[in-house]
């Protein structure tokens, strides 16, 4: 049976923003924050055209896309009204031409093999690429993400290229038994990001915290996270994958 995903309405997303945007509030004051020292990316995995462009108007910083199939179309279809848009998926390296100079910031970079990609590619643009540094903070080998203890070695590397700019990190903690272990991981990401905030070197300029999603984004911001990528308390579930 084909399933037919059930789109929200205008005022079912400003609803669920509102509600998104008020606990941010809540977490970032309980931590001692300024609430507008937080951004919020609305992961837009799967979502039409249509359903994306009814977000925009809304409470929304930027949008995230896992597939750069989806970056493109909705790029190009304006889906995103002129809002910011990062890529936050696996980056491949046969479509890094189709995401260098469309995305805003490449948030999923993890290894100098990528990074030299993207500025060889940046450098044919003839422009400078913003990107994020992906830290698999769990050490789980079912995700990306360099290992903490390759971060710095890996910061060096990009200020050696000039056509990135490292502005920030971001990480996807391993699924948690409870709050103490989430907030554990999201510690340690944010004392990485002081660290590689503190250096001084070229082409690095890191602001940017990208951490925490639509069941612990709370626990992000009290942590320090300045960008949380939220999708399913936004959209609502995802349809299920298609049966062969």
């Amino acid at each position: 049976m084909e399933y037919t995903a059930c789109t929200p309405t205008l005022d079912e997303l400003k609803n669920r923003i509102t509600a998104i945007r008020a606990r941010m509030e809540k977490a970032a004051l309980e931590s001692g924050r300024d609430p507008a020292s937080v951004r919020l990316c609305a992961a837009c995995k799967t979502r039409t055209v249509e359903t994306v462009r009814l977000s925009a108007q809304c409470a929304i910083d930027l949008f995230g896309e896992n597939h750069v199939q989806e970056l493109v179309e909705k790029k190009d279809a304006g889906a995103y009204l002129a809002k910011p848009c990062h890529f936050i998926g696996h980056l491949q390296t046969n479509k890094i031409k189709k995401v260098v100079g469309r995305a805003d910031v490449i948030e999923s970079v993890d290894s100098a093999r990528l990074l030299d990609l993207i500025d060889r590619e940046a450098d044919r643009q003839q422009l400078v690429q913003p990107v994020f540094l992906e830290v698999n903070i769990g050490g789980e080998e079912s995700k990306s993400g360099v290992k903490p203890e390759e971060l710095m070695p890996l910061l060096q590397h990009a200020s050696t290229l000039s056509h990135i700019c490292v502005t920030g990190l971001m990480t996807i903690p391993p699924v948690y038994t409870s709050d103490e272990q989430n907030r554990g991981y999201l510690r340690h990401m944010h004392q990485l990001f002081e660290e590689a905030s503190a250096l001084s070197l070229p082409h690095i300029e890191i602001k940017e915290l990208s951490m925490g999603m639509s069941g612990d984004f709370e626990n992000a911001i009290r942590e320090g996270a300045t960008l949380v990528r939220i999708g399913t308390a936004i959209y609502g579930p995802r349809p299920p994958k298609a049966q062969a």
